[in-house]
């Protein structure tokens, strides 16, 4: 399928600029949407092209910014100069503040004519993948895919706030996790902990664990990337999109 991008800007409900990058299938049609939350590195290659091939699936595919009021437009690689930058900027993130960049570019894509407003997801990597579990918690998004979400099971939120795993309760739709066996970032005791929430919960959810899998699986830009994990989680991934959102 052809597809379309282009940068956009929004402007916040806290009148700020949040830029993002969006690609969608070519034409006239009205698709389902959705939402693809970076890692620290920005809106970088790897994310961008994430967005071109859910396009392809025939969704719209938008990546907002949400590192626009510290470092707005960074676009990092993957080595030791990027981690440190991006990690600086993981640092100033604030649950409050991600919760709204959520909410609105949420309002931003149900606002579009090609998006179907009522059948909109969520992607994301790394801390994306937090993001991802947030908006899970504090949207209504029908359909949620974190991948290696660090930080979920921490006992306080992003800027102190309240713990994320606490919110699990307010999932209302679908929430598939994936993690890798040999990530030093995430312990394997925070993975039973979002495991144990979800479904005391009662929460529609899957857990994955790639024992020969490590932080960032599913980049094949990083030296971590794992051809194997990243296929099944992105199998995985269209399924529930194509099951909860439609194509």
């Amino acid at each position: 399928m052809s597809v379309r991008t282009e940068e956009v800007e929004i402007t916040t409900s806290g009148g700020e600029t949040m830029a993002g990058y969006l690609a969608r299938p070519e034409g006239d049609a009205k698709c389902p949407a959705v939402l693809v939350y970076m890692e620290i590195f920005g809106v970088n290659d790897h994310i961008r092209d994430i967005c071109r091939r859910l396009a392809a699936e025939g969704y719209v595919a938008f990546a907002p910014d949400y590192f626009h009021r510290t470092g707005p437009g960074i676009q990092l690689d993957y080595t030791d100069d990027g981690m440190n930058e991006g990690m600086g900027h993981l640092m100033k993130l604030q649950a409050d503040q991600m919760i709204s960049d959520a909410r609105d570019a949420l309002a931003y894509l149900r606002g579009r004519s090609d998006v179907i407003g009522d059948r909109i997801g969520a992607i994301g990597f790394c801390i994306g993948g937090h993001m991802t579990y947030l908006t899970a918690c504090e949207t209504d998004i029908q359909a949620a895919a974190s991948y290696y979400g660090g930080g979920i099971a921490a006992p306080e939120g992003p800027g102190g706030a309240a713990s994320t795993l606490s919110r699990t309760p307010k999932i209302g739709g679908r929430i598939e996790c994936y993690f890798g066996g040999k990530d030093q970032l995430i312990p394997a005791e925070q993975v039973t902990a979002i495991r144990e929430a979800l479904a005391a919960a009662g929460t529609d959810h899957d857990i994955q664990v790639y024992p020969d899998a490590d932080h960032g699986f599913h980049c094949d830009q990083r030296a971590t990337f794992n051809a194997e994990a990243s296929k099944d989680a992105w199998r995985r991934t269209l399924a529930l999109f194509a099951d909860k959102l439609g194509s």
